[in-house]
């Protein structure tokens, strides 16, 4: 069904739909019935993830003239998708130049790191969040929850003690020259390059705790047989990657809104058509805007249909979409002194380090939410 959502996102979610514009609004019909409009000057974006959808160039002009990004979803993960923005957001030549020298330097090096430990931080915080509310109903619960974020946060004092010893030089030839690291990039070896197999060593080795402590969370008749990012054909991954796809989308426009390239990465290693920096600037927001709805849907008990193919059902796919964009657009999180939403939070997150690569900022600093 297509509809509103309160942040003013449009979703188009009926096969065959046609999306036009009549005098400052959206208008989505289907063979001729009138399923939605949406006032032009209220709007953010447009997502569509039907198929056999069209789009009249009247409505595609009126969007890149107001700056509202098109995003076309595939609904099982990141790719294949597509999004259409205004060319005015690509003319920022200074950060983009500095964006690929940083590459060179330590400055990725720093970036990469700052971003992995905000996601060893944020897993562990959720799971000490669900520990304390459940201290007095489920203490031995909340106990393993806290060990396991304890186990979590071990590695973010290894993390730190590997971008040490690059930073400093003295792990110049260290294990990352092994033979399946990943190859030189532009022919050369940059700080990143070599630590960038030891950095995802650590962050993968966190997410095994991370993820054994979101097992003790869902019910034990989910069956639940551990985290899949592809292929993944049960209810809970397939909400996980539904929900990534989504917050994928709003990172990737904030990343265009702060000038930056979204395929030019420092953490996730370089691929022809991977969007590196949105993989990378997304791993600070995924337990704060995805896996704590997500988780907690599964709490509910609520029930997310799978259709004949493995995939989500509209149904659930609704209700996904629905939670995840209120999380961005609704909740109130502490930042730089003030209460924002995450949604705000992601884009100051990308202007933020567009102005620590020109330089106008000493540090980059990731998001670690406050649990």
């Amino acid at each position: 069904m297509t509809d509103i959502q309160p942040l003013q996102t449009l979703i188009v979610e009926d096969f065959g739909a046609y999306v036009g514009k009549r005098s400052e609004r959206l208008r989505v019909t289907v063979k001729g019935e009138l399923k939605a409009e949406a006032p032009l000057l209220y709007l953010r974006q447009v997502i569509v993830r039907a198929r056999g959808v069209s789009l009249s160039s009247d409505a595609i002009l009126a969007c890149a003239e107001r700056g509202i990004a098109l995003h076309f979803v595939s609904g099982v993960g990141l790719s294949p998708g597509a999004s259409l923005y205004t060319t005015g957001l690509t003319g920022t030549v200074l950060t983009r130049r500095a964006q690929l020298l940083a590459y060179t330097d330590h400055r990725a090096l720093r970036v990469a790191g700052a971003i992995a430990a905000a996601k060893i931080g944020n897993q562990a915080g959720l799971l000490r969040y669900h520990a304390r509310s459940r201290k007095s109903t489920a203490p031995k619960l909340a106990h393993a929850l806290r060990l396991l974020a304890d186990e979590v946060l071990d590695h973010q004092a290894e993390l730190d003690e590997l971008l040490a010893r690059m930073l400093t030089g003295q792990d110049a030839l260290q294990a990352d020259d092994a033979p399946n690291a990943h190859p030189p990039h532009d022919g050369k070896r940059y700080p990143i390059d070599r630590a960038r197999n030891a950095l995802l060593s650590i962050e993968g080795r966190a997410a095994q705790k991370y993820w054994a402590g979101v097992k003790l969370l869902l019910p034990a008749e989910l069956g639940w047989e551990g985290r899949r990012a592809r292929h993944a054909a049960d209810p809970f991954n397939s909400a996980l990657n539904y929900g990534y796809a989504i917050l994928a989308r709003h990172v990737e426009q904030a990343l265009l809104l702060a000038g930056l390239d979204p395929f030019a990465g420092f953490l996730h290693a370089d691929r022809p058509g991977k969007p590196s920096l949105t993989l990378d600037l997304i791993e600070e927001f995924r337990q704060a805007v995805v896996d704590r709805v997500v988780i907690g849907m599964m709490g509910k008990g609520m029930s997310l249909g799978m259709g004949a193919e493995g995939l989500l059902d509209d149904v659930a796919r609704r209700a996904i979409a629905e939670r995840v964009i209120a999380r961005l657009e609704e909740s109130a999180e502490r930042y730089a002194g003030k209460r924002r939403t995450l949604r705000e939070i992601v884009q100051m997150q990308a202007r933020q380090l567009a102005a620590h690569l020109r330089g106008d900022r000493p540090a980059y600093l990731a998001f670690a939410a406050k649990w």
